[in-house]
């Protein structure tokens, strides 16, 4: 095989030996903050993080306001897969244009002798691959089996036009595990910023990602916790496999949509403005297998989206129990003068057998002087064939999130990861 193969190829599994020892002296560390061997979690704007687009001095709805620019994009995507017909999936890479994601990433270091790499974290995606980077000289691997993938049957899964494709079989360490014939989508080249930065680790439920590809090694069960955006110099964990998983953990159960399997779905059922159930018209929550209306849990998603009847309730009730004047910053449409935070109600997000009560840092973002309090959450104007209401990870930020999926149920829990 060509040398320049050999490289790309390097880059391109990403998950290559995870050697999770910290560096002598390394502020930014590659393993949990507990010690343990669960990786590392960093939001992308952080200090420890190459990609960061905004200075660590900006507020945080600074931040928050920049990544959620590309959310219509994100929501876009994800309706259209929802509401497709049931297509075979082919090669597992998607253009990064289409994905729209990047809020965290998985920090590890990879080979003989450690390469630090960063993979984008993405629970609504198959894929685990990248597009090889020019890079410097790396330590040449074993050989991996390349294979020409079929034709690309999938446009949401299609890379750009001029991108040549290729699917890799090779070994994969998650140290201390070691998974033969892992399957990885790469990519030679593609013009523009059309995929996420060095890799991308596909958690869905398709074939082709991380989650499925592992079962026998990981019982198909993984659970995060997220840093707020706050957490600049912090971390959250990534937890493969049923060892180490919270003990005291309420569960709902997790819906399939045959149409997109990978998709996490969860049975919404209502949602309270402090003791007020707002009245909301059940076709906007109910889950449809046949359409691909629902909910679902996602990490690429900054701003939890509900469809625009179902989030007007909620923010007129909201209004309604602040009793202020609101104005609109960005994409939030319920600011209101910091002095009223503490009336602002706490929201709980209903689903079956879970109650979600959001805490109020999950709920409340405040402007760069401070003088603003803004409710963070939006509507989202549905496509024609579906409706989808989507969990973001500004709602899922220091909870401990755990997807257990053989026994279909999503498991919530408190759990300061900042």
């Amino acid at each position: 095989m060509a040398s320049s193969s050999l490289q790309f190829f390097f880059f391109l599994t990403l998950l290559l030996p995870f050697t999770l020892t910290t560096a002598t002296r390394d502020t930014c560390a590659t393993a949990a903050p507990d010690g343990s061997d669960d990786l590392s979690i960093i939001p992308i704007n952080a200090k420890c993080s190459p990609f960061a687009r905004t200075h660590v001095s900006a507020s945080v709805i600074d931040t928050v306001l920049h990544m959620a620019s590309s959310d219509s994009h994100r929501l876009t995507y994800l309706s259209s897969l929802v509401a497709g017909k049931p297509k075979p999936t082919s090669v597992p890479v998607a253009s990064g244009n289409q994905l729209h994601i990047g809020n965290y990433v998985v920090r590890a270091r990879l080979g003989t002798p450690p390469q630090l790499m960063f993979m984008v974290l993405d629970t609504s995606n198959d894929a685990v691959g990248s597009l090889a980077p020019a890079a410097p000289a790396v330590p040449t691997p074993q050989p991996p089996s390349i294979r020409t993938p079929p034709p690309l049957t999938q446009p949401s899964l299609a890379p750009p036009h001029n991108a040549p494709k290729h699917v890799a079989s090779h070994t994969l360490t998650l140290s201390p595990d070691v998974i033969p014939n892992f399957s990885f989508g790469c990519i030679n080249s593609a013009s523009g910023n059309s995929l996420p930065p060095q890799g991308l680790m596909g958690l869905g439920r398709g074939p082709m990602s991380l989650v499925s590809q592992t079962t026998s090694l990981y019982s198909g069960v993984f659970s995060y916790c997220l840093p707020s955006f706050r957490s600049f110099y912090f971390s959250g964990s990534l937890k493969l496999g049923l060892l180490g998983q919270p003990k005291s953990i309420r569960y709902t159960p997790l819906l399939r949509n045959p149409r997109r399997p990978s998709l996490y779905y969860v049975n919404l059922t209502g949602v309270s403005v402090g003791s007020v159930q707002v009245p909301v018209d059940p076709v906007y929550l109910t889950f449809d297998s046949n359409s691909g209306a629902g909910t679902i849990i996602d990490s690429g998603t900054v701003i939890t989206r509900f469809a625009q009847p179902v989030y007007e309730a909620i923010r007129d009730e909201f209004r309604k129990q602040v009793n202020g004047s609101f104005s609109t910053l960005g994409a939030f449409d319920t600011c209101f003068s910091a002095d009223n935070e503490n009336v602002a109600p706490k929201i709980t997000l209903h689903m079956t057998s879970l109650d979600l009560k959001l805490p109020m840092e999950n709920t409340l973002i405040h402007s760069s002087a401070g003088t603003l309090t803004c409710l963070s959450m939006a509507g989202i104007r549905q496509n024609a064939n579906a409706v989808l209401n989507v969990i973001a990870n500004l709602q899922q930020q220091n909870l401990r999130i755990l997807f257990d999926v053989p026994n279909s149920r999503l498991g919530i829990a408190p759990e300061p990861c900042n």
